[in-house]
Order: structure tokens, then sequence, then C-alpha cells
């Protein structure tokens, strides 16, 4: 099987903006950023999707979400929720197919509905600078969570 983009990136082999990384998973911002501080959690075994999952990989990647998702909202005190999905197979919408999970935090003022297009994209709103800004707010923050 050919590597995906996610394999690659854990690899090393594309740049990410890394705000986690453990034996198990890494975690960086997408690069759409449908809100600021948009994560995605990615197990580093190679697992098509949640239907893929063991216990021993559901273990080492659900288990990071709860501490993922405190350390983003700990990140900017203007985070006042999270939404957390992760589309699996692509009748579902899942273009990677890689199991991921999507956090995207929430903003009172962000203008989202309470469903999330995955079409969404304001990276042209994004410099590199503000990606790693954003990065390392949050890993910062993981530390404390």
């Amino acid at each position: 099987m050919a590597d995906d983009i996610f394999d690659l990136i854990i690899k090393g082999e594309i740049p990410c903006y890394k705000v986690y990384e453990d034996d198990d998973v890494i975690a960086f911002l997408d690069i759409s950023q449908v809100t600021p501080g948009h994560t995605l959690l990615v197990p580093k075994a190679h697992v098509n999707d949640i239907f893929d999952y063991d216990e021993q990989i559901a273990e080492k990647v659900l288990l990071k979400l709860p501490k993922l998702a405190r350390a983003i909202k700990a990140s900017n005190p203007q985070i006042t929720g999270i939404n957390i999905q992760s589309n699996n197979g692509p009748s579902a919408g899942q273009t990677v197919i890689h199991s991921h999970w999507h956090l995207i935090p929430r903003f009172d003022d962000d203008n989202l509905n309470s469903q999330l297009a995955p079409t969404i994209d304001h990276s042209a709103d994004f410099t590199p600078e503000r990606y790693q800004a954003i990065a390392q707010q949050i890993a910062t923050s993981i530390k404390e969570v």
C-alpha cells in the first residue's frame, strides 16, 4: 500500500505544525483551519478508519482526545467549546483513508452552525507564522492539562 499524506507526515517527509507526539499518535494543525486551533489527532499505526480499531489502538488514540481537547481550550481563552469528529469511510466524507480525529475549537462569534461542512477552508487567512504560533500555544498547553 502506498503511503498516504498522514504516513508521510508521521515519517517527517511532509512538514506539519505539530502540537503533540508520542509513540502511538501525532497531533498537528489541520491546514484548513476551520477555526483557529483546528487540530488532527492521527494514530501512527496505519488503520483506515474506526472499523479497523482493536482495543489497543482504541486505547492509544481515544484516551488522548480529552487531554488534547483540554490543551486546545487552554491555549486560547476565547475558545468556548469544541467539536470532535471523525469521518469513517468515503461515504461519510473521509478524504484521507487513514483514521484521524478533527478537534475544532468553537468560539461564541465563529459564525458556524452546528453542522460543520468538511469543505470549510480558511487556509488563505493563515501564514506559516500564525500556524506556528497556534501550534506552539497548544503544545505549551498540553503540558499543563
